[in-house]
């Protein structure tokens, strides 16, 4: 079997007919029959580029994989009406599961994995085998989530430098060892003719005038409860989104769902330690049902 050893950028279709920009591996390669393909949602304020180093040992190993730019982040086009609900990016996921026309196993974090729930939920068992939950459940820590909405308005009026978000970064993510360059910041942020560096999403993200926060999580809880293929929880323990209480609450309402617990990650698990977390994905990922 021949693999690629690079992601091509493509262009999928949402809702309204929305460019939803993709990183995809092994997109003409022969994937073996009992290899599905791996979709990848990132989390709220992030883009396809988290999933870059996990996407690329999924694709070593031989599979199909899709990392792709919800509505409002990263190069995908953003929402009228800035309708970033979790209904709307689990339409866009619907259209994109349509487009690769075969099953996969989801990935999703945070905003991803709600998104995950909703979209396994619809799509049904044939086009979703599996689902992987990082770091989120429908009954997540309202203080974290209040942190990580704080942390993204912060930088509205964007940075003098990357240097300056680095070290805003480095301040909201305390745990994380700070990386020796800063280059990798351009993949999240760009720079504008008014010479300030801006995070690559759009600001109307942080408004969501369709999402009712009560209706939103009885309709997860209970499609999660619904969804009958392979589930895998992925905790950070350093976590203030996800607590103890709430993994246990998720695993009592949805019991055939496998849990790990990352001891050196938080809320970003994937990026704070990747090594751990892809080594837990690739071992679910390739478990025969």
């Amino acid at each position: 079997m021949s693999v690629t050893s690079a992601p091509q950028t493509v262009t999928f279709r949402g809702v309204d007919d929305l460019a939803l920009v993709a990183d995809e591996w092994n997109r003409d390669a022969e994937v073996a029959a009992d290899k599905p393909t791996i979709l990848m949602l990132h989390g709220g304020g992030q883009n396809r580029f988290s999933w870059k180093s996990t996407g690329q040992t999924l694709a070593d190993a031989g599979y199909h994989v899709v990392a792709k730019d919800s509505r409002g982040h990263g190069d995908s086009d953003r929402a009228p009406n800035a309708n970033y609900s979790v209904e709307a990016l689990c339409e866009d996921t619907l259209q994109v599961l349509y487009q690769i026309g075969r099953p996969v196993v989801l990935i999703g974090a945070s905003m991803g994995g709600l998104t995950g729930i909703q979209a396994a939920h619809e799509a049904g068992p044939e086009l979703v085998t599996r689902l992987v939950l990082v770091d989120v459940v429908p009954k997540f820590e309202k203080n974290g989530s209040a942190k990580i909405r704080d942390f993204m308005a912060s930088g509205l009026e964007g940075f003098t430098s990357l240097e300056e978000a680095a070290e805003a970064v480095a301040a909201y993510l305390p745990h994380r060892p700070k990386p020796r360059s800063v280059e990798g910041l351009k993949k999240n942020l760009r720079l504008r003719e008014d010479g300030r560096w801006y995070w690559h999403w759009d600001p109307a993200f942080l408004t969501k005038p369709q999402d009712d926060p009560y209706t939103r999580f009885h309709k997860l809880e209970q499609a999660a409860v619904n969804l009958e293929v392979p589930i895998l929880l992925i905790r950070g323990k350093l976590s203030d989104v996800v607590s103890e209480e709430g993994v246990q609450d998720f695993l009592a309402k949805v019991p055939h769902a496998e849990f790990v617990e990352l001891a050196d990650a938080g809320h970003t698990a994937a990026g704070d330690d990747n090594d751990a977390f892809t080594d837990v994905v690739v071992r679910f990922v390739s478990q025969q049902r």
